[in-house]
């Protein structure tokens, strides 16, 4: 399964956001101990989908944990769109624009990343060089039996991606062509990070629960055979009634994705599902089930299987009590740089 002997499989984890605590609770289930500090597993390997970031109540502990796994070599990691997010909000424009920022330093967008910003305050170098490590992070992953990737494995996107570049990471360049929105690189990070979305019909908006209006809405890639918009919409709002159960036009069905049954088996994460986990399909694995929400910290067991199973998941409830009001307050010294 890897040039590596002693190894015999993997364990593929789902949205972090900052739950620390949970996940060294997952990782010890699993069988992982410290070893010099690290996590490890004298057999296995973690696989992380991404979104290690923003939201929760130990994200500095959480990203320093996943790093020093993947740098030691006891894991992989695929980027998620808040990594790609924190990339862009640090990078600043040096080509004259108005925009100081290659991602706007908007409401919006100091909102998503507060909690990260507020608990790297006292750490900027810290959080600079960890910016830095995010950029290396591969936007998907082929590994013996499988693939990985944040939200959405667009096949044709992918190939024409690796043709251009022989490899599965992107550099300072792609980054900032990726601001462009009619871009091939805007359309990689947009499809593989934040999935696939199609337009309201007949000019329709709704205003979400957060404030802003919106004209899009994001969609499930793997939908069998959808016959209402209800039957793709993936979003923290629900669609308005009237809207839900409208049939699709021809035009959208059109639109829509799907990943081939003979496929590679797909692990992702980023749609916030609810309830025991349980495979998609027999090879499509959704691995985010709203840890931050107070939801499931979730693992899938890989074996080399063809078809995924349900009782491969391994999973633990996120404990409301591991939230404290700051970060900063009962954390060991993590400084590295």
């Amino acid at each position: 399964m890897d040039s590596n002997p002693t190894l015999k499989g993997y364990d593929v984890i789902g949205d972090i956001h900052g739950c620390s605590e949970a996940l060294e609770r997952l990782l010890v289930k699993l069988g992982y101990d410290k070893v010099d500090g690290v996590y490890a597993h004298p057999e296995r390997q973690a696989v992380f989908v991404g979104d290690i970031i923003d939201r929760g109540p130990h994200i500095r502990r959480a990203a320093w944990l996943v790093h020093d796994m993947v740098k030691a070599g006891n894991a992989h990691i695929s980027m998620g769109n808040h990594e790609y997010n924190a990339i862009a909000y640090m990078t600043a424009l040096t080509d004259g624009s108005d925009q100081e920022y290659l991602r706007e330093h908007n409401q919006r967008h100091t909102r998503i990343m507060r909690e990260t910003l507020d608990q790297f305050s006292n750490y900027q170098e810290e959080w600079q060089y960890l910016i830095s490590w995010f950029l290396t992070i591969p936007i998907f992953l082929e590994l013996p039996g499988f693939r990985v990737v944040h939200a959405c494995w667009d096949d044709a996107l992918i190939q024409e991606f690796k043709a251009r570049r022989n490899s599965n990471q992107i550099d300072m360049d792609f980054l900032v062509a990726s601001s462009n929105l009619d871009s091939f690189e805007f359309q990689v990070m947009d499809r593989l990070l934040r999935g696939t979305n199609l337009k309201l019909p007949n000019g329709m908006s709704i205003e979400g629960k957060d404030g802003y209006v919106r004209q899009f809405f994001r969609t499930k890639f793997w939908s069998n055979d959808p016959d209402i918009y209800q039957d793709i919409v993936f979003q923290p709002d629900p669609l308005p009634v009237e809207i839900a159960q409208k049939q699709l036009t021809k035009e959208d069905r059109d639109k829509l994705l799907s990943y081939r049954e003979d496929a590679p088996p797909l692990f992702f994460g980023h749609y916030w599902r609810v309830g025991k986990p349980e495979c998609i399909k027999p090879n499509l694995a959704c691995l985010d089930y709203s840890a931050v929400k107070y939801g499931k910290l979730v693992a899938y067991r890989f074996d080399g299987e063809a078809n995924l199973s349900d009782d491969k998941y391994v999973f633990i409830d996120v404990n409301p009590q591991e939230f404290p009001v700051s970060d900063s307050q009962g954390v060991e010294d993590l400084s590295r740089v």
